[in-house]
């Protein structure tokens, strides 16, 4: 058994970050990728908060998960109410999820000041709540809420609240720095007194309001805590959560306590999160932030070129990094040689194959593009650079226009495609909702003569980002479209000035990419 488990609640915890949103899709994406990663628990959300997350248990339901458990998250009964007859505790129920995590008020000041019970209802439904999930045979962990600030305020009542849930069989006690003001000493000096104290396993939940979201983590782990709980990129409420793609490195390379077994794909996660939230990606993050292992000072890079460790407090590829030199063209093979095998390349390491694929990539991330959520567009531009993919189609031109009219109460787009499939000519005209809508079903028309596996490919998610905001209007912009088969899922990426074309670019990958796995199939 691992010595530390990780427990991640980007989907609820850092959902509650402002300006970060998922779609179902996205979060079973996310999903897919932690358990892909290794992460021991994956909390879902609050099935009874919002449809969204109701949806996304219903969906993760019929998903195989190959190492993750499902978390679904929920507060004690209501004050007054028989558990079995909470309908917020039955939602949780109703998850199906393998382990329920529940939220108790631990501070006299909440129990009083907002929930408006006495201190011993409040032991009651902590109690209550935790036997009855224990009851239909979940996994439970108790998230103490503000247990720091309690245990400074009345520590004989926080302790009270602990012993509530470890009697009523919480399988973890999490002790939460809700607020994020604790210093990582009084962390570790707490988190002890409570095993001590109590004798059962503990967890840490970390905020980052002083900038000790990790700090404090790492404290309690040191402590003794047997859990850590957090977020991948440190997403959460005011400035975020413990930041896992942080805290695991630091566990499990600093501390020798193993916490993922494939931590070369940290980087990648980051990345692909920030991606599906929309979000620009923090180039100096720690581990895995594009300038983490980058050098460009003239003393600096002489060194590092003899010896890296002079430099680098690790190997970046540990947790899937690189080095980087700002001043030559060093390193970047090991990269695109892991990520084309995965997608079905084998090439030696220094072919020149590789590096024409390494500089085509490059040239592309200097025109906006983004390949860690968009493997299909990754997979075609290796093909295009080697020079045997052949195109669906020769595009003579499209078009897309958009028409408003007030006096008839209606808008509508309509696109028009002309283009040549082996030398058969096709011009078609569609409308849709929008001007991407209007062009896909424009193309569709005119590709579903020659492949009729077109109907089988769905366009399941669409985000756009603008990559400078500071040319205004006139900014490049990037679009990430999903697309599936009804069995597969494929992301593509196309950038452009115009939004329009970059939407093409993105859609035209999803119709090549699949036109590619079925011919191989």
């Amino acid at each position: 058994m691992k010595p530390v488990t990780i427990y991640d609640t980007t989907l609820r915890d850092g959902t509650q970050g402002t300006g970060i949103s998922f779609s179902v899709l996205d979060k079973i994406r996310v999903a897919q990728k932690l358990d892909e990663f290794g992460i021991d628990y994956i909390e879902g959300g609050w099935p009874g908060s919002n449809p969204r997350d109701a949806a996304f248990f219903a969906e993760a339901s019929k998903i195989e998960w190959k190492h993750a458990r499902l978390a679904a998250f929920g507060s004690t009964r209501r004050g007054g109410v028989d558990v079995a007859g909470d309908p917020q505790v039955k939602m949780l129920l109703d998850a199906a999820t393998p382990v329920v995590t529940i939220v108790g008020k631990t501070w006299l000041l909440h129990v009083t000041e907002v929930l408006n019970v006495t201190a011993e209802e409040n032991l009651s439904m902590i109690a209550d709540t935790i036997a009855h999930l224990k009851s239909h045979g979940r996994e439970v962990f108790y998230d103490a809420e503000h247990f720091f600030d309690s245990f400074k305020d009345d520590p004989d009542y926080s302790l009270q609240t602990l012993r509530a849930a470890r009697d009523a069989g919480a399988d973890v006690l999490v002790l939460c720095d809700t607020n994020g003001g604790t210093l990582p000493e009084d962390i570790q000096r707490a988190t002890a007194e409570v095993i001590v104290q109590l004798g059962c396993k503990v967890g840490i939940h970390t905020h980052n309001d002083c900038g000790l979201g990790v700090a404090n983590a790492l404290a309690g782990v040191r402590a003794g805590a047997c859990q850590v709980q957090g977020t991948i990129n440190g997403y959460g409420e005011r400035v975020g959560n413990c930041n896992l793609t942080t805290t695991i490195p630091a566990l499990q390379v600093k501390m020798g306590l193993p916490c993922v077994p494939e931590l070369t794909m940290l980087r990648e996660v980051s990345r692909f999160v920030d991606e599906l939230a929309n979000v620009p990606q923090d180039i100096r993050a720690p581990f895995v932030g594009q300038a983490a292992f980058t050098h460009k000072g003239g003393l600096h890079v002489h060194a590092v070129q003899k010896l890296a460790r002079t430099y680098e407090h690790m190997d970046p590829k540990l947790v899937g990094n690189s080095q980087t030199i700002l001043v030559s063209d060093m390193s970047g093979q090991s990269n695109i040689l892991a990520k084309a095998a995965e997608l079905g390349h084998a090439f030696q390491k220094g072919a020149p194959e590789v590096a024409a694929i390494l500089k085509k990539v490059k040239e592309s991330e200097v025109q906006g593009y983004e390949f860690e959520a968009a493997d299909a567009s990754l997979d075609l531009l290796i093909r295009r650079t080697l020079g045997g993919h052949k195109p669906l189609f020769d595009l003579s031109e499209f078009h897309c226009s958009f028409r408003q009219s007030r006096q008839h109460g209606f808008t509508t787009c309509e696109a028009t495609v002309k283009l040549e499939v082996g030398g058969v000519p096709e011009y078609t005209v569609d409308e849709g909702d929008g001007p991407v809508n209007a062009l896909d079903a424009a193309l569709r028309k005119a590709l579903r003569p020659f492949y009729p596996w077109i109907d089988a490919v769905r366009l399941e998610d669409y985000k756009v980002r603008i990559i400078d905001g500071s040319r205004g209007t006139a900014a490049r912009t990037r679009v990430l479209i999903v697309s599936s088969d009804g069995s597969t899922k494929w992301g593509t990426v196309g950038v452009s000035d115009n939004i329009i074309e970059a939407s093409w670019l993105a859609l035209v990958d999803s119709y090549e990419f699949h036109a590619l796995r079925t011919t191989a199939g």
